[in-house]
C-alpha cells in the first residue's frame, strides 16, 4: 500500500518535458503552489535568457615553491606558511615584512622567484544565474561551476543557454527557500554581444523598447502584456464557440468602404519589365492614383470586416472575425496605430437590444478570464503598472452597465457646470473619446451603453430608427478605457438603404453585391467589433498602444 502511495507521489511531481525540444517550461516548474520545492531530485533540460547573474569566486589557497631536497617533502614553519600566503595577497603587507627583514636571512628566503612560483591560473567559481523562458513570471536560478566552462560566456544578460541537471533547494534571504538547478552538462551557449546589446541596462523605458521591437519580448513587462494578450485572444475565441459562432476570416484587400471614411490605405502595384532595373520609390508615385496594374478597380486595405461578416451570418448564423484593420489617420495618438486588430460579431435574426447584451457578457467574459488565468502576471504588472488594475478588473465582471440614449448623454454633459470645454456640443455632433470618457470616468462613474445616435455619425449601414433621425448604434464606454466596442442593427430594408448610399453620394455600383443581401432572403441581424489592442491596454494598464502590439505601425514607422 505504501509502496503504491510513494508511487503515485512519484508520478504526480514527475515532469514532462515540451514535447517537441525534449526541455522542461520553467512554468511547470515555477508556476506550483510551492514553488517547485516538491520536485527536489527531479533531472531536467531547460533553455532560457539570462536576465541577470553573478559570479562567487572561491579562493585557493596558493601552492608556493622554496628549496628542497628532491622527493622529500618542503619543511615548512607554520610562521613562514602565514607569512608566504600574507605575501602573496596583500602587497601592502609584502613591503612590510621586507623591511623588518622577512625577505633575507632566516632558513627559508623569500626571493623574487616568489612571485613566478605563485599559481597564476584563474581561481575556481560558481556562476549564479536568473533564466527566464518566457513561459511565466518567475526566474529560475541556475548554478554552473566554471570546471564545465568560462564564466565570462555565461555573465552578459540575453545569453541564451540550454544546460541540464539536478534541481535542489536553496536558502535565500529571509528564510525561505526557493528551488534552483544544479548543473551538470551544457548544451548550448548563445553569447551575447554586449556593447550593442539594446537591453545592457537594466531598465529601458517602455518609448525606448519601440525602436527595437524585435529585442523587447525578451523583457519581462512586455512578456506579460503578450501572455495576457494571448489569453485574451484564446478567452475571445472561447467565448465565441461556446456560443455557437462560427470563425469567418474577411479579406484585408477590399474595393468597399465599410467605415464610410476617407482616411484609407490605397493599394498600388509596380511590375518591373524583364531586365528592367526597378526604381521603387519613383513607382510609388506614378502609381498612387490607382490599382489597375493588378486590380481592376481602386482597392484599399479595410477598416472594417462587418460588412463582409453579414453575408455569412445571412446563411451560417452567428459569426465573427479577428483580423487586423487598416486605418491611415494623419495625426498621432497613444490610442492609434496604423494597423490595429478587431474582433467583429454579426448576429442573425437580431435587433440592438441583443447585439448590446451580447457585447456585455463578452466583454464580463474576457476580463473574468483574465483574472482568473493570468494572476501570476497582472501581479507583476500591478507591481510595476498600475495597483489597481486587477481590482477594477472584477469590478468590471460586477458591475451592470448604464445604458443612455445619445440625446440623455448630451444633456448630462450640458449639465455638468465645471466641465470647462472650448465649444458646446449640439445635437447632431459626433461625441468625442474624451466626451465618452467623461460620462464613464466622472458623471455614471461605472461602464455606460450609449445608443441611438445621430445618422450622420454612424456609418451607412446602419438601421434608421423610426424618428428618421437616428439610427441603432451604440457604444460600450468603460471607466479608465474609453470606447472599447461600437456595434449597431444594420438596415435589412433595401429602400432605406439605397437611399443612404445616395444621400452620401457613394458609388452604388460597388455596393451592388451589399444590396443583394437584402433582395433575395432578408433577415435582420446586428453586431458589433472590439479593439482588440484597447482591450490589451485597459487589461494591463498601459497607456500607448504601441505598447501592446508585436510590432506596431504608425505614421513614418514601419521598419520590420
Amino acid at each position: 500500500m505504501e509502496s503504491e502511495q510513494a508511487a503515485t507521489a512519484a508520478s504526480t511531481t514527475r515532469l514532462s518535458p515540451f514535447k517537441y525540444s525534449n526541455r522542461v517550461l520553467l512554468k511547470t516548474i515555477l508556476d506550483r503552489r510551492d514553488g517547485g520545492l516538491e520536485l527536489i531530485g527531479e533531472r531536467v533540460v531547460i533553455g532560457g535568457w539570462v536576465k541577470s547573474s553573478k559570479e562567487v569566486r572561491k579562493e585557493p589557497v596558493p601552492h608556493i615553491a622554496g628549496d628542497y631536497v628532491s622527493g622529500e617533502p618542503e619543511p615548512r614553519s607554520d610562521v613562514c606558511c602565514c607569512i608566504e600566503i600574507l605575501q602573496s595577497r596583500i602587497p601592502f603587507l609584502r613591503t612590510i615584512v621586507k623591511v623588518l627583514g622577512g625577505g633575507s636571512g632566516g632558513h627559508y628566503p623569500l626571493t623574487d622567484k616568489l612571485e613566478t612560483s605563485i599559481h597564476t591560473s584563474p581561481p575556481p567559481s560558481t556562476v549564479v544565474l536568473q533564466v527566464g523562458d518566457g513561459s511565466c513570471v518567475a526566474n529560475l536560478q541556475v548554478v554552473i561551476e566554471s570546471s564545465l566552462t568560462p564564466p565570462c560566456q555565461l555573465l552578459h544578460t540575453g545569453t541564451c543557454i540550454i544546460v541540464e541537471g539536478l534541481l535542489q533547494k536553496s536558502w535565500v534571504l529571509q528564510g525561505k527557500y526557493v528551488i534552483e538547478l544544479k548543473v551538470d552538462k551544457l548544451h548550448h551557449i548563445g553569447t551575447v554581444e554586449y556593447s550593442s546589446y539594446p537591453l545592457s541596462k537594466k531598465r529601458v523605458p517602455l518609448d525606448k523598447l519601440r525602436e527595437f521591437c524585435h529585442i523587447r519580448p525578451r523583457t519581462t513587462t512586455v512578456q506579460s502584456v503578450m501572455r495576457i494578450r494571448n489569453a485574451l485572444e484564446f478567452a475571445a475565441h472561447t467565448f465565441c464557440q461556446n456560443h455557437g459562432f462560427l470563425s469567418v476570416h474577411v479579406p484585408i484587400i477590399t474595393t468597399t468602404d465599410g467605415k464610410g471614411s476617407s482616411e484609407k490605405f490605397h493599394i498600388t502595384s509596380h511590375f518591373a519589365a524583364a531586365g528592367e532595373k526597378e526604381e521603387p520609390k519613383k513607382a510609388v508615385v506614378d502609381n498612387v492614383k490607382s490599382s489597375e496594374g493588378y486590380f481592376s478597380s481602386p482597392t484599399y486595405l479595410t477598416s472594417s470586416g462587418r460588412m463582409h461578416l453579414e453575408s455569412y451570418a445571412c446563411a451560417l448564423g452567428n459569426v465573427y472575425s479577428f483580423g487586423p484593420r487598416f486605418r491611415a489617420e494623419k495625426g498621432e495618438s497613444p490610442k492609434h496605430a496604423a494597423e490595429m486588430w478587431m474582433i467583429e460579431v454579426e448576429l442573425a435574426f437580431s435587433e440592438l437590444e441583443e447585439a448590446i447584451n451580447c457585447a456585455g457578457d463578452f466583454f464580463k467574459s474576457l476580463c473574468k478570464w483574465v483574472v482568473e488565468n493570468c494572476s501570476e502576471d497582472m501581479k507583476f504588472l500591478s507591481q510595476r503598472i498600475d495597483k489597481t488594475r486587477t481590482e477594477r478588473l472584477q469590478s468590471m465582471v460586477l458591475s451592470t452597465f448604464e445604458r443612455v440614449s445619445y440625446t440623455e448623454a448630451l444633456d448630462a454633459l450640458k449639465k455638468v457646470t465645471e466641465k470647462k470645454k472650448d465649444t458646446m456640443i449640439e445635437w447632431g455632433a459626433a461625441l468625442t473619446e474624451a466626451d465618452l470618457s467623461y460620462l464613464a470616468d466622472e458623471i455614471y462613474k461605472k461602464p455606460v451603453i450609449v445608443y441611438n445616435y445621430p445618422k450622420e455619425t454612424k456609418p451607412f449601414y446602419v438601421r434608421l430608427n423610426d424618428d428618421g433621425k437616428t439610427v441603432a448604434a451604440f457604444d460600450m464606454v468603460v471607466p479608465k478605457a474609453g470606447r472599447l466596442i461600437s456595434g449597431s442593427q444594420n438596415e435589412e430594408r433595401i429602400n432605406l438603404l439605397t437611399t443612404r448610399i445616395k444621400e452620401l453620394g457613394l458609388a452604388a455600383q460597388q455596393y451592388e453585391w451589399y444590396l443583394d443581401l437584402r433582395r433575395h432572403g432578408t433577415v435582420k441581424h446586428s453586431g458589433f467589433n472590439l479593439e482588440f489592442d484597447h482591450m490589451v491596454l485597459f487589461a494591463t494598464g498601459l497607456n500607448d498602444v504601441r505598447d501592446v502590439i508585436p510590432f506596431p505601425r504608425s505614421r513614418g514607422k514601419a521598419n520590420y
